[in-house]
């Protein structure tokens, strides 16, 4: 029954993760001769402060041609601030997928896995130097990053504004991180103790033990999603801390224990 509820809730979570993962988000516009652009946004970089949008043109009515393959204008996506560079795709020619790097502003990536940031898409266009309306939507597919989303279409100028945070599922992994390593040092102390406190002198199995946890923390501490650097908030909070108290306790075990053992040896024969 615990095992089926386990992989219920499991299930669920997926399933939610998808749903955020297939959602898009509108910023339309009705008239016939526009501009519809779909953004994708393909790649969070959070060190770097950016994420990486797909940006697909598809020109309607008058402005396209064989179907929007082809725009029939010159034609000028112009971008907000946090969105580097316009896009230009001359008349009569193919009009191919871009992508263009947004900048990301507020938080910071050493709050991992709690760093939050913010940005502001926004497109108009312009056909021959005419200003003609955007209608756009915008979806995300990094499963690392989720997003949050206001969006506005206004004299023919679509535009988001994003939160941008880690999805529930890399929380859900840094959070469990925090707690094994947590669980682990605790589990080495405990062993040291009871080595130190019964005289137990150089049990090498449980040294042996000792020492391989402190090489798999930081192998473990590797596999966070996202590569957090070091110096994170999940550092912070489990791996500097559980590191020491593993190399301590083993530390002190080996001097314990070789303490009882040149005794023993000492003793009369």
């Amino acid at each position: 029954m615990v095992v089926a509820l386990i992989l219920a809730v499991g299930v669920w979570m997926q399933v939610g993760e998808r749903i955020a993962l297939d959602t898009t988000y509108h910023a339309p516009n009705p008239a016939p001769d526009r501009i519809d652009v779909r953004a994708t946004v393909q790649r969070v970089d959070a060190a770097a402060r950016e994420l990486t949008l797909r940006v697909m043109v598809t020109p309607r009515g008058r402005l396209a041609e064989e179907d929007g393959l082809l725009t029939s204008q010159d034609l000028v996506l112009r971008t907000s601030q946090d969105v580097r560079g316009d896009l230009t795709f001359p008349a009569h020619t193919r009009v191919d997928a871009k992508d263009v790097p947004v900048a990301l502003a507020g938080g910071a990536v050493t709050d991992y896995p709690f760093d939050e940031y913010a940005t502001d898409i926004a497109f108009s266009a312009t056909a021959d130097g005419a200003a003609v309306p955007v209608s756009m939507t915008l979806v995300n597919v990094d499963a690392l990053f989720a997003i949050d989303v206001d969006a506005a279409n206004e004299h023919g100028v679509a535009g988001f504004d994003l939160g941008v945070q880690r999805s529930r599922t890399v929380l859900l992994f840094a959070v469990f991180m925090i707690v094994a390593m947590w669980a682990l040092a605790i589990a080495v102390f405990i062993g040291a103790k009871v080595m130190v406190g019964g005289r137990r002198g150089l049990v090498w199995p449980a040294l042996g033990w000792m020492a391989a946890t402190l090489f798999a923390l930081a192998a473990f501490r590797n596999t966070a999603p996202g590569n957090p650097p070091i110096g994170s908030l999940l550092d912070y909070l489990a791996f500097l801390w559980a590191e020491a108290i593993v190399a301590i306790c083993l530390t002190a075990a080996v001097f314990a224990g070789a303490v009882v053992e040149s005794r023993t040896d000492a003793g009369p024969a």
